[in-house]
């Protein structure tokens, strides 16, 4: 029986030889994964249910990230919660301010998720981790206070569909782009509890973190999760970071999809995604009269070391325009030694940036860097919904590094060609 790459992995962990879409299935757990904001919920049910120890204490991932440092009295007692915890189970994954990361950068990084993995995360990028070549889905709390008990989750089997993109990339665009174009065509309920499987020479050219950018995204178009299969880009990867062998699969040349779409790369320019959806896809070439207040550089989807490298060329010898307010948030302190290793904090400082710690803050409107009403930010994240950043009457347009470093020198969206 013909296999898609995650129908394989999925039986892998199901103790079966192969599964169907729309097959129900209890699969074993590799990492389960919960944050400063859905893991005091699930340690509350954790222990509601009786449940007296983790079942594996390298398997279950806790870090206090949306929130670091912790804001106010509220956050400090969600990440007491978890620090507890992880001390009373002896977590050997647990990250606090002073090392913590963006959970969705700092994982990959320290191989904690390798190649034939199956992910929970009670967090809905958790679907990030098939740039490694994972099965990775977001969960509810309740969720993973089962899988942390049991070690194993309660699955429907996805359908799949095949994103092909062929053709070189022009400059300034890169794994953002590629999945906006993605959301841009199949809107936000397109892959709705599918699975996205990203191919063609184009992603076989993209280096990792802009893999990483487009499987964070899958979520956006409604997906189950998005995966790349394991080549020599992920074996670079994880090599002298992987905890665990990695297990590489691949989908069978016949496999079944729902459906396919193909994309020429060469096509696809920096684009934007206009309030108040990420399917609101724009060139950022046709955005240029639209003047921000603020321009954020970080996340989840595009806080790496690789842009932060594009944002410093954009920004080397430029100041930030008077009127924005420049943001740089390393995803990981990793990311941030490297960074000032590199002398791109240097040139942030000198553009007037104000560079802070590894922290989702501003993503989810949590702090350092909320909007107020009527205020306008580009930023480097994820989601754009109405109050998204702050005040209801606020918005967000999600953009690659380029974009969001070449709008904070002008004042307008621009597209890096322009600037």
């Amino acid at each position: 029986m013909a296999q898609t790459i995650t129908e394989k992995i999925i039986a892998a962990h199901s103790g079966k030889k192969a599964v169907a879409p729309g097959e129900f299935v209890y699969a074993q757990v590799d990492i389960a994964l919960g944050n400063d904001i859905t893991a005091p919920l699930a340690i509350a049910e954790f222990r509601a249910a009786g449940f007296k120890k983790v079942f594996d204490r390298t398997k279950v991932v806790l870090l206090n990230d949306h929130f670091t440092p912790n804001k106010d009295i509220k956050s400090a007692e969600q990440s007491k919660i978890l620090r507890d915890f992880a001390r009373e189970h002896e977590l050997t994954h647990f990250w606090d301010v002073g090392t913590v990361g963006v959970e969705h950068a700092l994982l990959p990084e320290q191989g904690v998720v390798v190649p034939g993995d199956l992910v929970i995360g009670a967090d809905s990028h958790t679907c990030t981790y098939g740039a490694l070549g994972a099965f990775a889905t977001g969960s509810g709390s309740t969720d993973f206070a089962a899988a942390m008990a049991s070690g194993k989750v309660w699955l429907r089997v996805p359908e799949s569909i095949k994103f092909v993109f062929t053709g070189r990339r022009r400059r300034w665009v890169g794994g953002k782009d590629f999945i906006l174009a993605v959301i841009g065509r199949i809107g936000v309920s397109g892959a709705l509890y599918r699975a996205m499987e990203f191919t063609g020479d184009a992603i076989a050219a993209l280096p990792m973190d802009d893999r990483l950018t487009m499987c964070n995204m899958a979520v956006e178009a409604g997906g189950k999760s998005g995966i790349v299969a394991p080549d020599k880009i992920t074996a670079g990867y994880e090599k002298g970071r992987a905890e665990r062998p990695p297990v590489n699969y691949s989908s069978d040349p016949d496999a079944g999809y729902l459906a396919t779409h193909s994309f020429d790369a060469a096509e696809i320019a920096p684009l934007v995604a206009c309030p108040h959806l990420p399917e609101n896809v724009r060139p950022a070439a046709e955005l240029s009269g639209v003047a921000i207040d603020q321009s954020v550089i970080g996340s989840c989807t595009n806080g790496r070391i690789s842009d932060l490298r594009i944002a410093a060329e954009i920004l080397n010898g430029r100041k930030a325009h008077k009127n924005v307010r420049l943001i740089v948030l390393p995803a990981t302190p990793a990311i941030y030694k490297q960074a000032l290793k590199e002398g791109l904090l240097e040139i942030f400082a000198d553009a007037d940036a104000s560079i802070g710690p590894p922290t989702c803050g501003p993503c989810l409107g949590g702090h350092m860097g909320i909007l107020a009403a009527g205020e306008r930010s580009i930023a480097t994240t994820n989601r754009n919904f109405v109050g998204r950043m702050g005040h209801p009457k606020s918005e967000v347009y999600l953009s690659n590094a380029a974009v969001a470093a070449a709008s904070a020198v002008t004042g307008v969206i621009t597209d890096p060609d322009d600037l």
